[in-house]
């Protein structure tokens, strides 16, 4: 009798336990959400909690990582055990008077210069416990996971780090409390690495329920194309990780809408001058940021660092030297967190219960119609030049490199998998783009007698085409009403006005 009244309570606790927390999750609020990086351990001693005063009150503490004497130790930048940091710091304390403010902290693990937790920690289940013994020190509700070097590419502490974190939040959730998981990850203008992207799906395939995907869009180098400001890099690295963050989970079994991928997603600028000396963000990148950021629906502002968010002065002799307390652009003080905070008016402490739910609704795609389309539609037998442009799934996209049986919109993580680009939507009210033509001479008139070898061009009407086989007797005439069964192409624009110049 004692074992089943022992047994009842415990099920009724758990019982009761999922019935909080699911009545917790009604409360949760949806907002965009701002909170800048705060470099916890970083001289001079950034006062975190005087953002209690301000109206970008949240702050993402970093970095807890391994302690150099015990990896499995949480150290605040290996130089603070939490009880050396509330002693020696105050952390605790001001931690404490923020939240006093109705200013809220999350904590940040990782990060460039130490060892992430599950690096060096090889057991799950300290690992796991190492995560626990700072959500519950700080009373936390939310975690970011910032994986560069190895913390990114060691597939093994990948593994670990996914599998404690999903064993840690599926706990929490069972005793009614909340855990949102960010991932924090290094980003170029094309998308994620290979190795971001694996640790995406690795925590997906462990039962983790991310909050999202925080990109830093900062320290481009190589992969920022020649000219490109650093906020069409930002726009773009932004735009390509929704892309491949909806591939991921649909891999993973859930299918999600776009508005629902782009609240998964952050960003994080370093501000000013970044570690790269050829990029600096400034004012104007941070206010288009923002603008690009709330009409696409991101969840999530960040920026590294709180701690930067202030004029060098003149003291400070060589601007280009990053600095870890300030800007090296001439700024207010604050002036990044105003101006990336902008419609950000959520807060993670209020959004740490939402949980990712599959999207609903049919799936079906209405057919392409030429009759509106700009663009000859896609076919899977169509052969198609570099440049040329065609629509499929009411997107125009515009061809890299020749191909044939490439389907535009085939879900590849990594663009340089595919011979297409997006340029963007079919526009309301289009039609059909009137084709270029080139002057008589240029190209040798069709025949319907002559044969024509793969390559060849020639004009008709004044329109030039390419053979993409063997053809005889078959009018280019049929290109655009039949583009799969049709033996000609008709040239880009771009070639043609490349013909013309000359070129």
């Amino acid at each position: 009798m004692l074992a089943v009244i022992i047994l009842t309570v415990i099920i009724g606790g758990s019982v009761f336990a999922i019935l909080r927390w699911n009545a917790m999750k009604s409360e949760v609020s949806s907002k965009p959400w701002f909170a800048g990086f705060v470099d916890v351990t970083a001289t001079p001693t950034f006062a975190f909690e005087q953002l209690g005063t301000t109206k970008t009150r949240d702050a993402i503490l970093s970095f807890i990582v391994s302690s150099p004497k015990d990896a499995c130790t949480p150290t605040w930048g290996g130089a603070y055990t939490l009880d050396q940091a509330r002693d020696s710091l105050d952390l605790d304390r001001r931690i404490a008077r923020l939240q006093q403010q109705d200013g809220n902290v999350a904590v940040s693990f990782g990060g460039l210069k130490n060892d992430e937790l599950a690096v060096a920690c090889s057991d799950v289940e300290s690992l796991k416990k190492a995560y626990g013994s700072v959500v519950e020190r700080y009373d936390i509700e939310t975690i970011d996971l910032d994986l560069e070097l190895a913390g990114l590419t060691d597939t093994a502490a990948g593994d670990r780090r996914a599998e404690a974190v999903a064993q840690l939040q599926s706990e929490r959730r069972a005793a009614g409390k909340n855990l949102a998981v960010w991932l924090t990850l290094p980003v170029a203008p094309q998308g994620l690495s290979e190795t971001g992207a694996g640790a995406v799906a690795r925590f997906l395939a462990k039962g983790v329920d991310l909050a999202g995907v925080n990109v830093m869009t900062m320290d481009y180098g190589s992969s920022r194309i020649a000219g490109q400001s650093m906020l069409a890099a930002s726009e773009s690295a932004l735009i390509q990780t929704q892309r491949q963050l909806g591939i991921l989970y649909q891999r993973a079994g859930k299918k999600l809408s776009d508005s629902t991928l782009w609240a998964k997603l952050g960003a994080t600028p370093m501000i000013g001058q970044n570690d790269e000396a050829s990029e600096i963000f400034t004012l104007d990148d941070a206010q288009g940021l923002n603008k690009f950021a709330l009409s696409k629906g991101i969840g999530r502002m960040s920026m590294w660092s709180v701690n930067r968010d202030i004029p060098c002065g003149s003291n400070y002799v060589d601007v280009k030297i990053v600095s870890d307390s300030c800007s090296g652009v001439k700024q207010e003080n604050r002036a990044f967190s105003v101006l990336l905070s902008a419609g950000f008016e959520g807060s993670f402490k209020l959004s740490a219960g939402m949980v990712t739910t599959e999207s609903k609704g049919s799936t079906v795609q209405k057919k392409d119609d030429p009759a509106t389309s700009p663009y000859q539609i896609w076919a899977t037998s169509g052969a198609y030049l570099e440049g040329t442009k065609v629509v499929w799934h009411h997107n125009v996209y515009q061809a890299k490199w020749w191909t044939e049986g490439d389907e535009p919109d085939s879900p590849v993580l990594q663009s340089w998998e595919t011979p297409w680009e997006l340029i963007g939507p079919v526009m309301p009210g289009e039609k059909p783009v009137v084709q270029a033509t080139l002057p008589e001479g240029t190209y040798p008139e069709w025949s319907g007698t002559a044969a024509y070898d793969t390559g060849q061009r020639v004009l008709f009407k004044g329109i030039p085409y390419q053979a993409k086989w063997w053809t005889q007797g078959n009018s280019p005439a049929a290109a655009s009403s039949n583009a799969d069964g049709s033996p000609w192409v008709p040239l880009t624009q771009e070639q043609i006005e490349a013909i013309k110049s000359g070129q």
